[in-house]
């Protein structure tokens, strides 16, 4: 595991990591072992959900128990073996303005609903920095268009028409640019989305990045891998742009940009969230990246590396599988967010467990 990581160091010099519930000694260490940026932050709730409890579900707000739609998060992104870091992250806490009450309204949403996302890059970064600055935004005006909380029939009509609407004006920014016009041909991205709330998950995903939801210890995907094909049946895949741009001769018959969307009622047992690109996923299975996430989110992994895991926040847990990625040579940059649903109960002691799950 240490000289794992120590070998990962080579190529992760181009790294940012996001920490939305870390603490400041945790980052510092960080920072001075890995040579990374840290950026840190806490939203404290007006009541915090207490830490430990195995038995925190949604059905907890119709008793008056006030939950975060998401205790913490962690972000990072690696550029790996690739000469140029074409991924992009996104996250955005309570990312909606809050409507006013109506008639037939999702109840309980309070504008609580957080907003997190992966774009990987094709051909450059251009269309996935362009997703991060406008997604949920756009968004966020769609739903205020329904001027209620939407159920999960409006969140996908919502998501639908946010990719269809960020696809048009990354090909109309691209239009306007000839010198980009040979280059342009084939830069796209793809995208996946969540929004966590406090009574559902909704995913939207367009391409190959990949969102997995942490249940019981149970990895359940919640996207579906979408990956282009040559054959005579036109395949569903990729990418913004890419998808529709008219200068793309390629792979214009071959792809979409209409995401897949898949909405979930969240249960006691959900504990967290993984989205990654496919530079985790082509190295890492779902169930063993939950496995991993788990046992550091747990504290287990810190006991038994504490000079390789540093704590046991949902930033360390994102870091921890981006450099399992790393080791197992993963080919293309790497960015893994981690959305902690429930406090885990401490579980240290086990060490040869530990060295079991996370194999380099």
């Amino acid at each position: 595991m240490r000289q794992a990581v120590g070998a990962g160091e080579e190529l992760s010099r181009k790294v940012v990591v996001a920490a939305g519930d870390a603490d400041g000694a945790t980052a510092a260490r960080r920072r001075r072992r890995h040579g990374r940026k840290v950026a840190s932050g806490e939203v404290e709730p007006a009541r915090k959900a207490t830490d430990g409890s195995e038995s925190e579900s949604s059905a907890d707000v119709g008793r008056g128990i006030w939950l975060p739609a998401s205790l913490s998060h962690g972000a990072v992104s690696v550029i790996g073996r690739r000469r140029e870091m074409e991924d992009a992250v996104a996250v955005e806490r309570t990312f909606l303005a809050s409507p006013s009450s109506c008639e037939g309204g999702d109840e309980g949403g309070g504008g609580e609903e957080d907003f997190f996302a992966v774009y990987d890059g094709h051909g450059g970064a251009r269309v996935a920095e362009a997703c991060r600055e406008r997604m949920h935004v756009v968004l966020a005006e769609e739903v205020g268009r329904l001027r209620c909380r939407p159920g999960a029939r409006g969140w996908k009509e919502a998501l639908e028409a946010s990719f269809a609407r960020v696809d048009g004006e990354v090909v109309a920014g691209a239009g306007a640019d000839d010198g980009e016009e040979s280059r342009s041909r084939t830069v796209g991205s793809t995208a996946v989305v969540a929004v966590v709330g406090r009574r559902r998950i909704v995913v939207a995903n367009c391409g190959d990045s990949r969102a997995v939801l942490s249940r019981g210890g149970v990895a359940v995907p919640l996207s579906t891998d979408h990956k282009v094909h040559h054959t005579s049946t036109p395949m569903y895949s990729a990418t913004l742009a890419m998808s529709s741009e008219p200068r793309d001769y390629y792979l214009k018959p071959y792809v979409s940009a209409e995401p897949e969307v898949m909405a979930v009622e969240r249960t006691g047992k959900d504990e967290f969230l993984v989205l990654a690109s496919d530079g985790l996923w082509d190295v890492v299975s779902n169930q063993e990246a939950c496995r991993v996430a788990r046992s550091c989110l747990t504290g287990r992994a810190a006991a038994a590396f504490p000079e390789s895991v540093s704590g046991r926040s949902a930033a360390d847990a994102a870091a921890l599988l981006a450099e399992l990625a790393i080791t197992r040579g993963s080919k293309d940059n790497i960015s893994v967010v981690v959305v902690e649903l429930k406090r885990l109960k401490s579980r240290v002691g086990r060490r040869a467990a530990i060295g079991s799950e996370v194999q380099m």
